[in-house]
């Protein structure tokens, strides 16, 4: 049985994250046109001509934008996530096509992860709006001081008592 490698056509792969978006890359020579999830990537994109071209960028820095198609599957997170994830993976798979990209590429910003995610939840701060609540202190001098509940203002609550004091002496 024979291989016949003349119509084998080279394939280059990148992964790109944005958030939680993962997007896997396939670059194929071809014609151009982008194909997410097995949909035209237009149609997938909502037609939103910022992340169409933003998933087409480092194609069109280094004037590649009608040589190669580009497959992609992605999940994970919103469409503009899932964008910058398949700008992030095409221009990992055309740093594998030449090494003379990855320059040009870099200088353009096109290879770095933008690791922004969204900080998780703090348990220790469940009651916070209970906390920082505002408290009125009726005092011998028949006034009203708004005191803070927080520890670290102890400090400056101190040093305003001292004021009201010194003023109403005076």
């Amino acid at each position: 049985m024979s291989f016949n490698n003349s119509n084998v056509q080279p394939v280059y792969f990148g992964i790109g994250r944005r958030k939680t978006s993962v997007a896997k890359v396939t670059l194929i020579p071809g014609t151009g046109s982008l194909i997410v999830n097995h949909k035209p990537g237009a149609l997938y994109l909502h037609y939103n001509s910022q992340y169409i071209n933003t998933s087409k960028a480092p194609l069109t820095a280094l004037g590649l934008e009608n040589s190669y198609d580009i497959y992609v599957n992605t999940h994970g997170g919103g469409l503009r996530g899932q964008a910058d994830a398949i700008k992030l993976g095409v221009a990992r798979a055309l740093c594998y096509i030449s090494t003379e990209n990855r320059s040009q590429l870099k200088s353009e910003g096109f290879l770095v992860r933008d690791a922004r995610a969204k900080e998780r939840k703090n348990t220790a701060c469940e009651k916070l709006e209970k906390r920082l609540n505002i408290q009125n202190v009726n005092f011998l001098f028949g006034f009203n001081l708004i005191l803070c509940l927080k520890i670290q203002s102890i400090q400056n609550t101190i040093q305003m008592l001292r004021f009201i004091v010194m003023v109403n002496l005076l």
